[in-house]
């Protein structure tokens, strides 16, 4: 167990600036770094679910996938793209053999199968609860510093708070066991409420307890839309790792919705301490490829660092 939330960070790696030469942006001379970024660059699988929900790509290729076609040595998992693995040895042994040898880190696992962690019925919400154990279990195995949980239940926002308090913080229990993270990302709901959710956090009190941060994701219901730049602002004290959505680009390479500048902005400074983890690209649109997608945002990443002071 890890007493403070500065000492789970220190364990992380996410507070020495662990893997960041691996994505610096290079000169056309001489590759020299331009500006060294306070961030490393991962990539979302969700990024390519086309391509896997087709039959093109497998989990098991998706490493090799990140390193040579986009130049990227951090991933993150889904667990619906092997959903029957998480206690499976020999293909874990394989998934993590193929990392090791391509020198790719495995960051987390995103995990949305696993059932409800703030369903107010407390038997469904154990259940939930005791079935994300397996994927603790594997992203241990893997060497990834956590798991990312949602946090969904239908009655009030007090109701579903109490009710996450409690799923979420057992789960989290179970998390500094294995010295795995349990982060939240604002999902939809009750979750893109950047006040709401941090209370949860808050309430939890353990630093295994944390954040993802989204940059897009702020839906509270069909008719409101939380403030994108406030929900992050408030997330990020609390944040092991953050989401780069991106859906579509303009002419200068800009995501046309978000302000990656601004964005990244508030990602560094945070409110308490400056975020120095992994940011994740998460390519979710439609009128480019996937791949070009992907590249679309790597370069626009790189890009925004450099004007972050």
């Amino acid at each position: 167990m890890y007493s403070s939330r500065r000492d789970f960070l220190k364990h992380l790696g996410l507070t020495t600036g662990l893997g960041l030469l691996a994505n610096l942006p290079l000169e056309a001379s001489g590759g020299i770094p331009t500006k060294k970024p306070f961030f490393a660059i991962s990539l979302a699988e969700w990024s390519l679910h086309r391509t896997l929900q087709a039959g093109k790509l497998t989990n098991l290729e998706f490493p090799a996938k990140a390193k040579n076609d986009f130049g990227i040595s951090a991933v993150e998992y889904v667990d619906q793209f092997f959903k029957d693995k998480a206690k499976d040895q020999p293909y874990l042994s394989e998934l993590k053999k193929r990392t090791g040898d391509l020198g790719v880190r495995n960051v987390l696992i995103m995990v949305d199968t696993a059932g409800p962690l703030a369903d107010t019925d407390d038997a469904k919400r154990k259940q939930g609860v005791e079935s994300h154990y397996q994927w603790v279990d594997a992203a241990r195995f893997l060497g990834c510093h956590s798991i990312r949980v949602n946090l969904r239940g239908k009655g009030s926002a007090e109701d579903v708070a109490k009710a996450s308090i409690d799923g979420l913080g057992r789960l989290a229990e179970y998390g500094a066991k294995n010295m795995i993270g349990i982060i939240v990302e604002n999902h939809g709901g009750y979750s893109s409420d950047g006040k709401w959710l941090t209370n949860v956090i808050r309430q939890i009190n353990n630093p295994y307890a944390g954040t993802l941060p989204d940059f897009d994701n702020f839906k509270l219901n069909e008719t409101s839309v939380y403030d994108r730049y406030l929900g992050v602002e408030e997330m990020m004290p609390f944040a092991n790792g953050v989401s780069a959505k991106s859906r579509d680009f303009d002419a200068q390479g800009n995501e046309t919705t978000i302000d990656y500048p601004r964005m990244l902005q508030i990602a560094k400074k945070g409110k308490t301490s400056a975020f120095k983890g992994y940011i994740g690209i998460e390519y979710s649109g439609n009128r480019l490829s996937e791949d070009d997608g992907i590249r679309a945002t790597k370069q626009l990443l790189e890009r925004a660092g450099q004007t972050v002071s």
